[in-house]
């Protein structure tokens, strides 16, 4: 398949498969959530710690790991990442107790920390300013599908191997990956030996490796809070849908292992849809107008609203087919966000697109920490499997108001007196 595309192609197709199965990895506790505590005696609130672990690690290397993506480059970052998550997924089923399967989820956010930022800094050299939001978009459907497909792959495996043979297969698919990456790809893309010149006239110039660059901290983080705060609002909804939602179909309604995977596999699927259109719909919009505030904060916008209309009819009825049509829908619009968001980074501060990512994505890790235990505390208090997508709600709501304080138009600058001036229109759509 790699002889068939573009360098360009294929290594956007690695990163795809990139996020695939770090999805894969890090969701398929969900799925064995109801064996993993019947079989380890772990109540809801329990697991839900144990959900939340794998986030403190991924929350710290967000900006650690995005600042070392941008010193030592894609290749080498991430197959370092890759053999620690591996590992730490087929560590994963080997534990004994609470205390061992808290720190294999731990190891697990250590390796997965610096991906996604990393990732965007290997897409800055590879992908042409016009293609972000697409790139981004597919890229983060492929992690939709990994959420898609590892209910159905988990169960599978469950039923017919046991909880923890699962986690040992994935891992090992991991450990395939890593070495494909670190064969194939190239920092610089003209390093590449398939790669093009028609190919080298889109892309940008690319940052090389081992490049000094002393990273404006203060006023970067300040610049991109605004967008860490925004995708705080999402996340708290996404880390929701990933570590409860086959555990809210079984416990909720009854279903076996089975069909509470089929469930759980159908809404993450309309993510898959949502994350694809999001990114494209974009750039659409930004190669139409050349305006990179209204491409990115329209679609960003409207994900929001349609999220928070949609997880709020949940509560209006108590049907199987309905509710999980309605979380469907919900996740659709919350993944439309996806797309526009992670090109926000490049946007503003392209040649920090590793850090400045990672400082937005920690919005996200730390939702990833809070969200969970949220989730198990509320129903082991309450009882009602219904009752935390209200926050969802609200924070769903909170983020449509907070995106138009992101300001993608406006690039970050060096010098601290400097203005940051609006990019123009006419230079928007090739920025």
């Amino acid at each position: 398949m790699m002889k068939r595309l573009s360098a360009t192609n294929s290594v956007l197709f690695l990163l795809c498969l990139m996020y695939f199965i770090t999805y894969l990895d890090r969701v398929n506790i969900a799925t064995a959530g109801a064996v993993i505590s019947k079989d380890l005696g772990l109540t809801n609130t329990q697991f839900g710690l144990i959900l939340s672990a794998f986030a403190y690690p991924y929350a710290i290397f967000q900006v650690i790991g995005g600042s070392v993506g941008d010193r030592f480059g894609a290749r080498l970052t991430l197959l370092v990442c890759g053999v620690i998550w591996a590992a730490a997924t087929v560590l994963t089923g080997l534990v004994g107790g609470i205390v061992s399967l808290f720190l294999a989820r731990v190891l697990l956010g250590f390796g997965e920390g610096a991906t996604f930022p990393t990732a965007t800094r290997a897409m800055q050299n590879w992908t042409a300013p016009g293609k972000r939001g697409f790139a981004q978009g597919i890229t983060h459907a492929f992690a939709r599908l990994g959420n898609a497909v590892a209910p159905p792959i988990v169960a599978f495996l469950i039923y017919h191997f046991g909880w923890r043979y699962s986690f040992v297969v994935l891992g090992l698919a991991s450990f395939i990956w890593v070495v494909i990456w670190y064969l194939y790809f190239r920092d610089d893309p003209a390093d590449h030996k398939n790669i093009t010149q028609a190919e080298l006239d889109v892309l940008p110039p690319p940052r090389k490796v081992g490049a000094k660059q002393s990273v404006p901290w203060g006023r970067l983080t300040k610049r991109i809070l605004p967008v860490t705060v925004t995708y705080f609002c999402y996340g708290w909804t996404l880390w929701l849908f990933l570590g409860w939602l086959p555990t809210f179909f079984k416990q909720s309604y009854g279903l076996d292992l089975k069909n509470s995977a089929l469930f759980a596999s159908g809404v993450f699927f309309a993510g898959v849809v949502g994350d694809t259109l999001g990114g494209v719909l974009s750039d659409g919009i930004l190669k139409r107008t050349g305006s990179v505030k209204l491409a990115r904060l329209s679609v960003i916008v409207v994900g929001f609203l349609g999220a928070a209309a949609s997880l709020a009819g949940v509560f209006f009825t108590k049907d199987l087919t309905a509710v999980a049509l309605l979380l469907s829908s919900g996740f659709f619009f919350a993944e439309l966000v996806i797309g526009p968001i992670w090109s926000v980074p490049m946007d503003i501060a392209p040649k920090y697109a590793g850090t400045a990512s990672g400082l937005m994505n920690t919005g996200s890790a730390i939702a990833a920490i809070v969200s969970p235990i949220v989730f198990g505390l509320v129903v082991d208090m309450t009882g009602d499997w219904t009752l935390p997508f209200a926050g969802s709600i609200g924070l769903c709501l909170l983020g449509a108001v907070l995106a138009f304080t992101m300001h993608p138009e406006r690039p970050f600058v060096e010098a601290a007196d400097e203005a940051a001036p609006p990019i123009p229109a006419a230079a928007a759509a090739t920025r």
